[in-house]
């Protein structure tokens, strides 16, 4: 008997809104002032009340690319989630680091707190190399989370249409819109529920519901192979997901649609040659993490190899597997990226001529909220102990759960 899929708690009710509070921090790399006081800048231009982490003005003492220490980066993290004023922990930037503070967590202490005082789970957000810690979340805590932009990042910065679609997603409800590009300029803002055409044309096209008048891209979206599927959305970077075959958080990858139902797996990668993506795509073909997948949707490949050719590489290992395969829905580190939940149920249309598209169902099962539930009334006592971050990881758990029928 699988479980449900994971819902969205963010279906009717949008996951913030004005005077909430928002924890900054740098779990990856590190950052410059200019761009740490941008992203204060722009997170309370939305009415947002931002506590940055202790340690996030941080260098490590011996390598320049991570953001302080495992322990000062962790305790950032693991403070921000367990302070019961918050309502979402929002990554400043990515980089490289993230991964290095999962065996460190002792992710029981981290399931009381996800609750916020209004009942509702808190949201993360970030990508790139936050795709380590959507990973733990779903796996450990079963919570959705938000693949976006990050604030400290260029895009915020550069891209007139990357601020107002986080905006969008960060103050609107989640429940029957579309992701990814629109394939046709919206008659509304940003924000509005897409219902796109079946056709578009290849193009960057400004939109005449966009209030400010500015650039936005269209839908590149086409389909490599054809089909529909219904399922949970999960993956992230392609280089994350690779490095994590084989830890407690892809533990039994080749049973998780039995466990889990069935998903809907993405994809994105950025300044990657060709032999490079190659090898990851065989580390997942080899770890069995394609056995779950009932469809594979792609992002962008930003200073990658030619997308034509990262197409051919990718039907190369899913061409014939049976499954509906999409390319250039835009999500990672394209300039203008729209960002997309993780961990919600999604319906995936992909037809053999014209647009595909990918919307979050209005509705899903809500299983998984109980037991979340449950486990906060259970363990109310057990707070966070900043001097008690050790975890053991069981490797008793890593086991080979078989090849998918």
């Amino acid at each position: 008997m699988s479980d449900p899929i994971h819902p969205s708690p963010y279906l009717e009710s949008a996951p913030l809104q004005a005077g909430d509070t928002v924890r900054l921090i740098a779990p990856s790399g590190p950052t410059d002032e200019e761009s740490l006081l941008r992203a204060i800048g722009q997170l309370e231009s939305w009415g947002l009340r931002v506590v940055p982490g202790e340690n996030i003005r941080a260098k490590h003492p011996r390598v320049s690319y991570l953001a302080g220490t495992d322990e000062q980066r962790r305790n950032d993290l693991v403070e921000a989630w367990c302070d019961p004023d918050t309502d979402a922990v929002i990554a400043l930037r990515g980089g490289y680091g993230a991964m290095r503070l999962l065996d460190g967590i002792d992710f029981e202490v981290l399931r009381a707190p996800s609750l916020r005082r209004d009942g509702r789970p808190k949201l993360l957000t970030g990508s790139s190399d936050i795709t380590a810690l959507h990973q733990a979340w779903d796996h450990h805590l079963q919570l959705a989370t938000l693949f976006c932009p990050m604030v400290g990042n260029d895009p915020f910065k550069s891209s007139a249409v990357v601020p107002d679609e986080v905006f969008s997603w960060l103050f609107e409800p989640w429940g029957g819109r579309e992701l990814g590009f629109p394939a046709e300029a919206p008659e509304s803002g940003i924000g509005r529920t897409i219902r796109a055409a079946e056709t578009g044309e290849d193009q960057h096209e400004s939109s005449a519901g966009n209030p400010s008048g500015t650039i936005r891209p269209l839908s590149r979206a086409r389909t490599l192979v054809p089909g529909t599927a219904k399922g949970r959305l999960g993956g992230g970077n392609l280089s994350l997901v690779a490095a994590a075959m084989g830890s407690p958080e892809l533990t039994g990858v080749r049973d998780l649609r039995h466990r889990h139902g069935p998903s809907i797996l993405m994809l994105e990668d950025v300044d990657e040659e060709l032999y490079r993506l190659d090898n990851l795509l065989v580390q997942l073909v080899r770890g069995g993490w394609f056995a779950s997948a009932d469809a594979v949707v792609l992002g962008s490949w930003q200073d990658c190899a030619p997308i034509a050719e990262v197409e051919d590489l990718v039907m190369d290992y899913l061409g014939d597997a049976g499954i509906p395969v999409v390319s250039e829905m835009g999500f990672g580190h394209d300039p203008d990226a729209p960002s997309l939940p993780l961990g919600v149920a999604v319906t995936l249309d992909a037809p053999a001529n014209g647009r595909p598209r990918m919307w979050i169902d209005r509705t899903a099962d809500y299983g998984h909220v109980p037991s979340l539930t449950r486990s906060v009334a259970e363990t109310t006592d057990h707070r966070y102990d900043p001097t008690d971050l050790g975890h053991d990881t069981d490797t008793t758990r890593l086991r080979d759960q078989g090849a998918r029928p």
